[in-house]
């Protein structure tokens, strides 16, 4: 038997169903075709949004007991969490980015986040304090990768005056950021949730 007529029979089932889509329609035109393509792709459109943005929120990212009870805690304490002008950071902010194909791209990413929950990789403290350092890694790669894309969301290095920062802080930034040497991501690390043992990191005292 050849090479084409194995393949035929191997996807012998799917010949009728291609048949029947592909066989013009008897009882609708083609205008009302269209008309019903178009109504359900906005239907469509608007639950795949909607689900999309209910995964977009804290209240998603913390339904877990592994993110509520370890890595939100530890944000509570933080500048990101409560500071003198009420402007808070959510999970999705740091971690989710805000233009809609690098946010689908790290969705799919998350999608390995699932499988670790429902198979407890990280469903008791000790286990996430094991696994704390890879975790943490592969977030700071990420963010390294994308130049601390969810930091610039929020921080601009056009809009920042060194005026008013601390002079240790003024110098890093015209240092290395302003030269674009160094991204958000190598000087602060541990900005929003407690560090793991950094021995060995790069570029870490």
């Amino acid at each position: 038997m050849s090479l084409l007529g194995a393949l035929a029979n191997r996807f012998a089932w799917a010949r009728p169903i291609w048949t029947t889509i592909s066989r013009p329609s008897v009882y609708f035109s083609f205008g009302a075709l269209v008309l019903g393509g178009f109504v359900a792709g906005i239907v469509f459109w608007g639950a795949f949004n909607t689900a999309l943005e209910a995964t977009n929120t804290e209240k998603f990212c913390t339904s877990c007991h592994e993110m509520h009870s370890n890595v939100f805690e530890e944000l509570k304490s933080t500048i990101h969490f409560s500071n003198r002008s009420g402007v808070r950071a959510s999970c999705p902010d740091c971690h989710v980015p805000h233009n809609w194909t690098d946010k689908i791209a790290r969705k799919m990413q998350a999608s390995k986040e699932v499988w670790g929950h429902l198979f407890g990789t990280i469903g008791t403290r000790e286990k996430f304090l094991d696994h704390r350092f890879a975790l943490a890694s592969h977030e700071w790669a990420r963010m390294k990768a994308n130049d601390s894309l969810e930091c610039r969301n929020c921080h601009s290095a056009q809009s920042m005056d060194t005026t008013k920062q601390s002079p240790r802080a003024a110098e890093a930034h015209e240092r290395f950021l302003f030269t674009g040497q160094k991204t958000c991501i190598d000087c602060h690390k541990g900005i929003a949730h407690k560090l793991p043992d950094m021995k060995g990191v790069e570029g870490w005292q």
